[in-house]
């Protein structure tokens, strides 16, 4: 027999309907054998005391009578004429123990042999009668061979039916278990097709409730790994679309510095000299008005080396590369603060943020400057605080707080706000958790958890 974790359903359910039948059968046949064995003891018992009373009888009468003849010769003729007396065996000896007669064997059912084991069975004990004559002696002893060979009769005929039955009731479970438990292998098709990452791979509507009900269950997980794949297909392009713009505007960052910086400088020296020039030879009026051109070029250069180094920190802050992320937050929040006085702004950070990925890095602090620019224009805030802090588990927790108007979460569709989906679209690139919790006159928070995996 195959081990139980081999075994199929099927065979584990017909295996369990065999052994309960086989055990019903044996319980049922030991029954009637004990019934059979004491109707068998009950029925050789009475057959003998009927017998015996006859004789008594005969005996009585062969004394009280004596002109009938000698008591053993009364008896003899009365047993040869009675013959065959069932259930019961009966023989007659004179004074010197000749027999003198013995009943013939019973013919009923004499054509039936029951098995030792069953005769062992229900055979009752034999029970001898002895009465001593005139002249002899009779013994009567107790038969049950016809009765056996009718029980035995009954009995197979009843075990033939059984058998039957056994037969018939196991080739029905069987083939109603083959019937019933047919969709279980297009279950396991479809899972061995899920597992394998055909997602596509759907279960049609079965009758029993049961296996409907699991149908119903593996299309959902489906439907759910679908969706699962579909996002993590969406993470890994928001990565790689924010990975590219990242790319673009570090390369456009160092394209201002190196190309635009030195034009400007250039036009800044340039200028510086010819201002130099003018003011050395300052004897004429037209000399002045260079010097004092060429200073107003040297004050709109300053200004675009000044515009031009906000555009590179806004694009891509140099600090982030060579500080880290925890000092690039602070010049941000830093120069956040020398542009507005009037606000203020606070930054609170914990635990070891040295070691964090460029991909993180670069992601938080997006965060953090689109989170604080749209808290400086709309929300009309007197304190922003922002908060990074990496658990002993590894883990980031990040939350900017401001006490401005703040919105009704369940009117304003998050979707149509591009910075609010723009941070939400971060967050789930990095297998992250995006909240906001907000109220009108209440502030805002926005948290955001990056698991460890992707923290470290």
């Amino acid at each position: 027999m195959p081990p139980l974790q081999l075994m199929s359903l099927r065979f584990r359910l017909n295996l369990l309907i065999t052994l309960l039948s086989l055990a019903f059968i044996l319980v049922v046949g030991t029954i009637l054998v004990n019934d059979t064995r004491v109707s068998i003891r009950e029925r050789v018992e009475a057959a003998s005391r009927v017998t015996v009373q006859l004789l008594d009888t005969v005996i009585v009468s062969s004394a009280i009578n004596p002109e009938m003849g000698p008591t053993h010769v009364v008896l003899q003729r009365f047993l040869t004429s009675l013959g065959y007396v069932r259930s019961s065996h009966i023989a007659l000896y004179d004074y010197l123990g000749h027999e003198l007669y013995h009943s013939p064997d019973s013919t009923f059912k004499d054509d039936v042999y029951p098995p030792d084991w069953f005769v062992k069975l229900v055979q009752p004990k034999v029970e001898i009668v002895e009465r001593k004559i005139r002249y002899g002696t009779l013994v009567v002893s107790s038969s049950a061979a016809g009765s056996i060979r009718e029980a035995w009769s009954g009995f197979s005929q009843l075990m033939w039916v059984g058998l039957a039955f056994f037969l018939l009731l196991n080739t029905m479970v069987y083939l109603l278990l083959s019937h019933s438990l047919r969709p279980v292998n297009q279950i396991l098709a479809a899972i061995n097709r899920i597992e394998q990452g055909d997602l596509t791979s759907r279960l049609p509507t079965f009758a029993l409730p049961e296996f409907e009900r699991i149908g119903h269950s593996l299309n959902r997980m489906a439907e759910s790994l679908t969706a699962e794949r579909q996002l993590e297909e969406n993470r890994q392009l928001t990565h790689l679309i924010q990975k590219h713009i990242e790319e673009e505007r570090a390369s456009l960052a160092r394209e201002l510095h190196d190309e635009l910086g030195q034009y400007v400088t250039a036009i800044k020296t340039f200028a510086v000299g010819i201002a130099n020039k003018a003011k050395t030879n300052s004897t004429s009026a037209g000399m002045t008005e260079v010097a004092s051109s060429a200073q107003i070029i040297v004050s709109a250069a300053n200004q675009i080396y000044d515009g031009m180094h906000n555009i590179v920190r806004q694009l891509r802050p140099a600090s982030l590369d060579n500080l880290g992320l925890a000092e690039t937050l602070k010049d941000l929040v830093s120069s956040h603060q020398v542009q507005h006085p009037e606000i203020q702004i606070q930054l609170h950070l914990s635990g070891n943020l040295e070691r964090i990925g460029e991909t993180v890095s670069i992601n938080l602090y997006r965060i953090v400057q689109e989170s604080l620019n749209n808290a400086l224009k709309y929300a009309k805030a007197t304190t922003i605080a922002v908060s990074l802090i990496k658990t002993q588990d590894g883990e980031l927790q990040l939350a900017i707080k401001d006490n401005g108007v703040g919105m009704d979460i369940e009117t304003v569709d998050q979707d149509k706000h591009f910075g609010l989906l723009g941070m939400r679209e971060r967050v789930q690139a990095l297998y992250g958790n995006f909240s906001i919790e907000a109220a009108p006159n209440q502030g805002t928070v926005i948290s955001i958890h990056i698991p460890k995996r992707v923290a470290s």
